[in-house]
C-alpha cells in the first residue's frame, strides 16, 4: 500500500522513462502491477510461505540469495558492537550504582546521557575525522583493504573466515576495519545498558534479601556480585534483546556512512533506486531477527533467575 502512495508506477522507475511501452508491460505482467492491490498481496505472500522474496528489478537477482551476501556483514559489525556494549556498560553501569552521588557517578550520567541523546552520523563522522583523517591509524570504509582478497568464504564474516582459515593478514586487516564502525554502533547502545544496569543495581540495594546478606558480615564484593548483580541483570537481558534490534536499525546510518557493505548498506540503496522487492525483503528478514531475539531473550530469564522456569 505504502509503496503505492509513493510510486503510483514504480515500473518506470525500473525500466526508466524512455523504455518501450512493451517493455514497461513485460515488467507489469512479472510483477502483477496490473492487477488489485488483494490479488499482489496474495502472490507474495503465497511466494513468501514458498521461500521465495521474489527477484530485485534492479539488479535481476533473487531478493533472498542478495540478503545471504549481504547479511554476514552486518551480522559482524552488530555482534562487535554489542560485545562493546556489554563489556562497557554492565562494568560502568555497576560502578555508576556503586558510586552514586560520588564523583565517579557524575561523569559516567553525563557519557551514557550524551550516548543517548547524539545521532549515530555524528560519532561516525566525528571518528573518521579523527581516526582516519588527522591521526591516519584506521580506515574509514570498507571491510577490507582493495589490495588483499577477501578470506575463504565459509561465514560470510571476515574476522571469523580469517580465523578460521588462519589467514593472519586478514584478519588484522578486517579488525582494523571493523573498530570504527563497531565503536559508533556500540556508543549509541552502551548507554541504555549502562543506564538501566545502574537502575536495577541501586533497586537491588535496598531488597530485603540484600540487607540480610549484608547482615550476615559477607563480604561487599560477595553480596555485589552473587546477589546484586545477578538478579539486578534480568532487566539488563531484555535491554541487550532490545539493543540487537536496535543496533539493526542504527546499522542503516552507520553502514551508509563507512560504506560497509550489509543490509544497511543494501537497504539505503534499494530505497534509493525504488527496489521495493528488496525492501520488503529487509523487512521481512529484520521482522525474524526480532522473533528470534525475543525468544532468546525469553529463555535466558530461566538462566538469571530461578524463578523462572520452563516446562
Amino acid at each position: 500500500m505504502v509503496s503505492h502512495v509513493i510510486v503510483p508506477n514504480p515500473v518506470l522507475a525500473w525500466a526508466g522513462v524512455k523504455s518501450s511501452p512493451e517493455t514497461l508491460k513485460a515488467i507489469s505482467s512479472v510483477y502483477h502491477l496490473n492487477d488489485p492491490i488483494y490479488i499482489q498481496y496474495w502472490y507474495y505472500m503465497t511466494n513468501l510461505l514458498q521461500g521465495n522474496l521474489g527477484i530485485s528489478p534492479v539488479s535481476h537477482e533473487q531478493v533472498s540469495q542478495e540478503l545471504i551476501n549481504f547479511f554476514p556483514a552486518t551480522i559482524e559489525l552488530s555482534i562487535a558492537a554489542l560485545m562493546l556494549s556489554v563489556l562497557i556498560g554492565i562494568p560502568m553501569g555497576v560502578l555508576s550504582a556503586l558510586w552514586k552521588g560520588k564523583k565517579l557517578d557524575y561523569p559516567i550520567r553525563a557519557l551514557y546521557l550524551a550516548g543517548i541523546a547524539s545521532p549515530p552520523f555524528l560519532y561516525a563522522l566525528i571518528l573518521q575525522l579523527a581516526f582516519s583523517y588527522y591521526f591516519r591509524i584506521l580506515p574509514s570504509s570498507g571491510r577490507l583493504s582493495p589490495t588483499l582478497q577477501p578470506p575463504a568464504h565459509i561465514t560470510g564474516m571476515y574476522t571469523l573466515d580469517s580465523l578460521l582459515t588462519g589467514n593472519a593478514t586478514d584478519f588484522i586487516n578486517s579488525v582494523q576495519h571493523l573498530i570504527l564502525p563497531a565503536t559508533t554502533l556500540a556508543l549509541l547502545s552502551f548507554s541504555i545498558i549502562t543506564r538501566i544496569t545502574r537502575s536495577s543495581v541501586l533497586e537491588m540495594q535496598n531488597k530485603d534479601f540484600v540487607r540480610t546478606a549484608k547482615s550476615k558480615g559477607l563480604p561487599r564484593t560477595v553480596v555485589t556480585y552473587r546477589h546484586v548483580l545477578r538478579n539486578a541483570l534480568t532487566s539488563t537481558i531484555t535491554v541487550i534483546g532490545f539493543t540487537v534490534q536496535y543496533l539493526l536499525s542504527g546499522a542503516i546510518v552507520v553502514e551508509t556512512i563507512f560504506f560497509w557493505p550489509g543490509i544497511g548498506h543494501y537497504t539505503t540503496q534499494s530505497v534509493l533506486s525504488l527496489d521495493f522487492p528488496s525492501i520488503m525483503g529487509v523487512t521481512v528478514l529484520l521482522t525474524l531477527v526480532v522473533v528470534f531475539t525475543n525468544l532468546v531473550t525469553d529463555l535466558a530469564y530461566g538462566v538469571l533467575d530461578p524463578r523462572v522456569r520452563y516446562n
